[in-house]
């Protein structure tokens, strides 16, 4: 305990000294488009938005996939209470202000300098704090309990990885200052409880979540301009898979006449680079923000807030992340929307969606499997229609999971 406390007391030592150097950073990355051009003095602490009159819950999602799947917990605690939302990155914000519901605001949340978190908390002065899955700021953890707001982290998850890094008396003293821990997994709540944390397993928010929205004109018009067209899509993919992706379309253009094969980058902003990559003799690369329309070849489907739409058009997806070592992307998404998935040889961050969504889904293990397999199910609608409705059965929301988490943090709530 002395130990950790001593070390924190550096780390808050280091992190004042190079407080001149963060601003300067982070000014960097406003000017590459890293953070956001107006509101980047939010990540400093400064507000932009005036605190609600009352009781206030503050949820901290990081990333896009974290603050899509806390969504449905937003929503019910907004019934009760106002909600501040922080992320972390331009695009999570983007995507909140699309979805956030009514009673709720988002900030970005500050860099992990005890001058941004005091004037963050000086300004929200949250009731409550739920954060999300794995994230972890010494700074703004120790800053928020040590002024007794209720600490709560949901949809924790700890892998074999992280927890073999992690000394016992470092990740002990920091999570120990959650006053609840909900774990995704059984695995998961094993691993920490190796630090000595009481972790308790409700079951993943990602499995409360409801079908991914969609613009039904958008839907109308594409559906038309490509009738008769097989397709297929490469979601929320990740360097390199874009190439592996534009490899198998090379392979299976000329057995499928027509072929459109969908590109939907995790990070939307990577999309012009991706398009001038790909370029080749003979192949169109389309780049839907610049206003390209989807042709047989590629379609870089770089924008936010619609794979909603691209699941509902392409019955045949194959989810990022899982060629790139990244452990994959939430499965769930477009089996819930019929669609029939494959999953590639790394989907450690998501094992139960994948077990789940078994009988709807085919693992394949390297790119020529892939490129076997994307071939057979093209050519059968039949069998692509039978895996959309076993993933569909298997990927229901799980309304329950939601029920527990909020009887676990009643308790804490104002």
């Amino acid at each position: 305990m002395i130990a950790a406390r001593a070390a924190f007391g550096v780390y808050r030592a280091i992190a004042t000294l190079a407080t001149p150097v963060v601003r300067r950073l982070l000014a960097a990355r406003r000017a590459r488009g890293k953070e956001h051009a107006e509101r980047w003095t939010e990540r400093l602490g400064y507000p932009s938005l005036v605190r609600p009159a009352g009781r206030l819950v503050w949820v901290h999602a990081v990333s896009v996939g974290e603050a899509v799947s806390a969504l449905p917990l937003i929503a019910a605690l907004a019934n009760r209470t106002p909600v501040l939302v922080t992320t972390g990155t331009v695009t999570s914000a983007a995507l909140m202000a699309e979805r956030l519901p009514p009673g709720a605001i988002h900030q970005f949340a500050p860099v992990d300098l005890p001058v941004s978190v005091r004037r963050f908390l000086d300004h929200w002065r949250p009731d409550a704090a739920i954060w999300l899955e794995s994230e972890v700021w010494p700074t703004l953890i120790g800053a928020t309990a040590a002024r007794g707001i209720p600490l709560a982290l949901v949809n924790a998850r700890m892998t074999e990885r992280s927890a073999a890094r992690w000394p016992r008396w470092l990740a002990g003293h920091l999570l120990g200052a959650y006053r609840l821990v909900l774990a995704q997994t059984q695995a998961d709540a094993l691993r920490l409880r190796r630090f000595g944390i009481d972790a308790e397993t409700v079951g993943n928010l990602k499995h409360a979540a409801p079908k991914l929205p969609v613009d039904e004109a958008e839907l109308a018009r594409l559906t038309g301009a490509l009738a008769g067209h097989p397709r297929w899509c490469l979601a929320s993919s990740h360097e390199p898979e874009e190439a592996l992706a534009a490899r198998c379309h090379h392979q299976l253009a000329a057995r499928h006449r027509g072929l459109v094969t969908v590109i939907v980058p995790r990070h939307p902003d990577r999309g012009p680079a991706l398009a001038a990559a790909l370029e080749q003799p003979e192949l169109v690369v389309g780049l839907r923000s610049r206003g390209d329309q989807p042709r047989p070849g590629l379609y870089i489907a770089d924008t936010l807030g619609e794979l909603g739409l691209w699941y509902r058009l392409v019955d045949l997806v194959l989810m990022g992340g899982a060629f790139a070592g990244r452990g994959g992307q939430n499965p769930l998404e477009p089996a819930r929307l019929g669609a029939a998935v494959l999953l590639g040889p790394d989907m450690g961050n998501f094992t139960e969606a994948t077990a789940a969504i078994s009988a709807g889904s085919v693992q394949v293990l390297d790119e020529a499997a892939l490129t076997a397999a994307l071939d057979q199910l093209l050519s059968d609608p039949a069998e692509r229609q039978r895996l959309g409705a076993a993933g569909a059965a298997g990927a229901v929301s799980e309304q329950a999971v939601l029920d527990r988490v909020l009887a676990r943090l009643q308790p804490l709530l104002p």
